[in-house]
């Protein structure tokens, strides 16, 4: 630097002075003083010093001194019959010593009965029962275990008289509706034919084998109707096929009726059963098909002979029922399962007519029962939005199926072949359950785009589990495929809320509907 500010230019005779530039980076002190400072431990007194200085009024001073959620707890040492002791006192007298004062005559609570009963605990104190009064003589004034004690005062006995308060005029008064004589309807010409059977003797001259176990194999959606039962005069809220052969149909109405049809032979209503004051809300075959059961809204539960319309077992419920069904089992057809509004489910024996177990753990109105694995285990389903697994006899819930996306359950329809569950829920979709031991939800078999939101829809399933089927509120039927769960078909199949659909157990493609516009429709 110093031979570039003494340099000059050689044709200059005079020397000029050139001023000193610095070109070096400019460089702080921080770096020095770091290196320089002193880094040391502060003292134990100067820690423990109280802070300083004026305290903040805006800052809030959360858990300062807490070292639990209600405030601070100090650990200390005491005798657990003395902790007793104390605890014991405060909580029979009102009062304890403290156990913190260095003083014995130090109290907490009520001090001026402490220091009444001179300072003296709980187990210090004797403390007296009331002797009891005589109890009296049988023959005289015989108080028994209401005789009072020593000292207590008696009321003073009350002089003034009754006086019955006045009258008040009722405006309305209640009528209540006498119940409907049961009674049925024969719309035959012939209750027996040639041979001298009724018409429970399934039809031989038919094309189909009705007494097959089996169901046709490859099933397809119908496509045309070839018959409309009418009859009810309102709305048809079930039907039912008999079982095994299928060539009788039984239907539920709003009428307050019940109506047996024919499905082979001429299709014409055979008998009608007369018994319920209001609507009917649920009926159901036994086993054999030789009785039938139905509950209504006027609380009634009645069992029907199918042949003469005899009614063999009545009774009335506290609540609404929602649904019957008989045990599948040959040896227990006197047993039915009735699910009501109060949340249980009664299990009758119509021998007695006595309710003989309960089922109470759903939460809602229980809407549906289903017998698994020949009447050993059951399922149902509430307004609860859960499906519950239960087996005979014994109220204890085996099986819980719960789900958050799931909405209330009010049909479940039992395949054909056993293995699962179909469901209608009331958020517009049928979903699938096994029904195995574990009752899992199969969430690829779940059915959409139908509107069955607030209406009870009994869903549907072909012989050879191969189509899924459902009405909607819209009179609309609904077909889907089972592999792939995609909407295969629909029509409109009535004018009003399709209540319930049957595939045929030994057709490939007959299906009957009913809805609440009065008719039941035979598709093939």
């Amino acid at each position: 630097m110093d031979s570039i500010t003494g340099y000059g230019s050689s044709d200059d005779e005079r020397p000029h002075k050139v001023k000193s530039i610095n070109v070096a980076p400019q460089t702080t002190s921080l770096l020095l003083q770091e290196r320089t400072r002193v880094i040391g431990h502060e003292k134990q007194d100067d820690i423990q010093k109280p802070i300083q200085g004026p305290i903040n009024p805006f800052q809030i001073k959360r858990n300062v001194e807490r070292n639990m959620m209600s405030g601070h707890i100090e650990q200390t040492q005491m005798d657990k019959h003395l902790f007793d002791k104390l605890q014991h006192s405060y909580q029979e007298l009102g009062y304890t010593l403290d156990p913190e004062a260095q003083n014995e005559q130090q109290f907490v609570g009520n001090v001026e009965l402490a220091l009444k009963n001179q300072g003296k605990l709980v187990t210090d104190l004797k403390i007296t029962k009331k002797k009891r009064l005589d109890k009296g003589q049988l023959e005289g004034d015989w108080m028994g275990p209401w005789a009072g004690y020593e000292g207590d005062q008696k009321p003073e006995a009350r002089t003034d008289e009754y006086t019955p308060l006045p009258a008040i005029a009722v405006e309305h008064t209640i009528e209540i509706t006498p119940d409907v004589a049961e009674k049925t309807q024969f719309h035959g010409t012939h209750e027996l034919d040639y041979l001298g059977r009724s018409f429970m003797h399934p039809p031989v001259d038919v094309d189909v084998n009705l007494f097959s176990e089996q169901g046709p194999d490859n099933c397809f959606t119908p496509k045309r109707l070839i018959h409309t039962w009418q009859g009810h005069t309102k709305g048809v809220n079930v039907i039912r096929f008999i079982p095994k052969t299928a060539h009788l149909l039984l239907s539920g109405s709003l009428d307050n009726k019940i109506k047996l049809w024919d499905v082979y032979r001429d299709r014409q209503n055979i008998r009608t059963y007369m018994g319920h004051n209001k609507a009917v809300k649920d009926v159901n075959f036994g086993t054999t098909g030789e009785q039938f059961l139905s509950v209504g809204f006027d609380r009634y539960i009645k069992e029907w002979d199918t042949e003469t319309g005899q009614v063999k077992f009545r009774t009335q419920t506290k609540k609404l029922p929602y649904c019957g069904v008989y045990h599948p089992s040959l040896e227990k057809q006197h047993i039915m399962l009735v699910g009501c509004e109060d949340r249980k489910i009664y299990q009758y024996d119509t021998r007695s007519g006595e309710v003989v177990q309960e089922y109470a753990q759903h939460a809602g109105g229980v809407r549906s029962i289903t017998f698994l694995e020949g009447g050993r285990r059951f399922v149902s389903t509430s307004d609860d939005k859960t499906l519950r697994a239960w087996e005979f006899d014994i109220p204890v819930v085996i099986k819980y199926a719960s789900d958050n996306e799931l909405s209330s359950m009010p049909a479940v329809t039992l395949s054909h072949d056993r293995q699962w569950l179909i469901c209608q829920t009331l958020n517009n979709e049928i979903v699938t359950f096994s029904a195995n031991d574990k009752f899992k939800m199969n969430r690829k078999k779940t059915f959409r785009g139908h509107l069955v939101a607030g209406y009870t829809c009994q869903p549907g399933i072909s012989p050879d589990n191969r189509f899924v089927m459902s009405g909607d509120s819209q009179g609309m039927m609904w077909f889907w495929d089972w592999k792939t769960a995609k909407m295969s078909k629909k029509f409109e199949a009535h004018s009003n809320v399709v209540t319930s659909c049957l595939w045929h157990p030994h057709e490939t493609s007959k299906v009957a509907t009913c809805s609440w516009d009065g008719t039941i429709k035979y598709s093939i």
